[in-house]
């Protein structure tokens, strides 16, 4: 059996294209896998919201294979490469006729898709699950929204991959802190990733000011590229307050190296799209205490391995309330972290991972017949 994979790869600046390399060095250790070929036994194919996907969903419905959703919510990816008139009979394809009206109306409020609900109760995900043959999810929202537009497609749940990196030793996380301006005794937050309105920075950046006001050794670290020009310019003052460091879109050797040299880490989504994060899932994994949003997205996190917080109106309060933890009581976020590492490492390693994904791929090609 060949496998056809298809992904964006390294060098694309999408956590997606980092997971891929992972995945399919694993995979090739399992036997024949090959980068976007033009035929193949049975095909993988990554789909997420970014638009680096298109040509890869286009592929997965003329030619069915096995999808990996890394997100669950395809709204706005549709959002971005629809007409109007193609956005609308999408729509009623997935909900039928009676909702064209509310097509119309999503259709015209689309600037505000990132911070409005309805685009993320609307995943959208009809057409693309149930052409495929199967498909694979990594936590329980994602099955769920599957299973609610498709619901005779066969879906597989397999954990988000942790793949263990060879991490920078103290001296080299005090220098990259020095460099950027953050004291090596400062108890640093970081948050990284693409940052989008679901990423809540505005709720970061309120609760950050006062834990700064009462503790000056406090520090936030935000690393990422912004996806809205106008979400940019509207946090564009708040970042530039004190105790806050600014870097751009990190490359992988310099990501473990800002990561290593944080304390802990912020990785709120709400509303959710039933993705597992990639960042929760490597920050974890390294032993930093991690704060996420409670939901089923991350609902495979057992007790005390991450801290959940309320998304909606309480989650500024709680938010506060657990960074005052972390930078007050080093054992908590010590033992919060040690939990996480070993959670991470016993149920993500990539290769146990990549065993799951070699089994479904046998299990949902046409052609493959296990040995006698």
């Amino acid at each position: 059996m060949t496998a056809g994979f298809y992904s964006p790869l390294p060098p694309a600046k999408t956590g997606v294209a980092d997971y891929a390399l992972s995945l399919l060095t694993a995979l090739r250790r399992r036997g024949p896998v090959e980068i976007a070929p033009e035929r193949c036994d049975v095909a993988l194919y990554h789909l997420g919201n970014n638009p680096l996907h298109a040509d890869i969903y286009a592929r997965a419905l003329a030619s069915p294979g096995v999808i990996v959703l890394h997100d669950a919510v395809l709204h706005h990816f549709l959002l971005g490469r629809l007409t109007e008139a193609e956005y609308i009979e999408e729509f009623v394809y997935n909900y039928g006729e009676w909702t064209r009206g509310l097509a119309q109306e999503l259709w015209r409020a689309r600037a505000s898709s990132g911070t409005d609900a309805r685009y993320f109760d609307y995943p959208m995900l009809k057409r693309i699950v149930e052409t495929s043959r199967a498909v694979i999810v990594h936590n329980p929202a994602a099955l769920a929204a599957v299973k609610r537009h498709a619901p005779g497609t066969p879906v597989v749940e397999i954990p988000h991959l942790f793949e263990a990196p060879a991490l920078p030793d103290v001296g080299a996380r005090v220098r990259w802190r020095q460099a950027h301006g953050i004291p090596a005794g400062a108890f640093l937050v970081g948050v990284f990733g693409y940052l989008r309105e679901s990423k809540r920075l505005f709720s970061v950046l309120d609760a950050f000011s006062r834990l700064r006001a009462g503790n000056p050794d406090a520090w936030l670290l935000v690393a990422g590229v912004f996806v809205s020009s106008d979400l940019e310019r509207a946090t564009a003052a708040l970042l530039s307050g004190p105790g806050i460091a600014r870097v751009p879109y990190l490359p992988e050797a310099e990501f473990w190296t800002a990561a290593a040299a944080v304390d802990a880490c912020i990785n709120l989504r709400y509303p959710g799209a039933g993705e597992t994060s990639g960042i929760a899932v490597r920050l974890m994994g390294i032993g930093k205490p991690v704060i996420v949003t409670e939901g089923l997205e991350t609902s495979r996190f057992p007790e005390g391995a991450c801290i959940r917080i309320p998304g909606g109106v309480a989650e500024r309060e709680s938010l506060w309330q657990h960074m005052v933890l972390l930078t007050s009581n080093s054992e908590a976020a010590r033992v919060i972290g040690q939990w996480g590492s070993a959670h991470v490492r016993s149920l993500h390693a990539v290769d146990a991972i990549a065993d799951q994904y070699w089994k479904t791929l046998c299990e949902y090609c046409p052609s493959f017949s296990p040995p006698a």
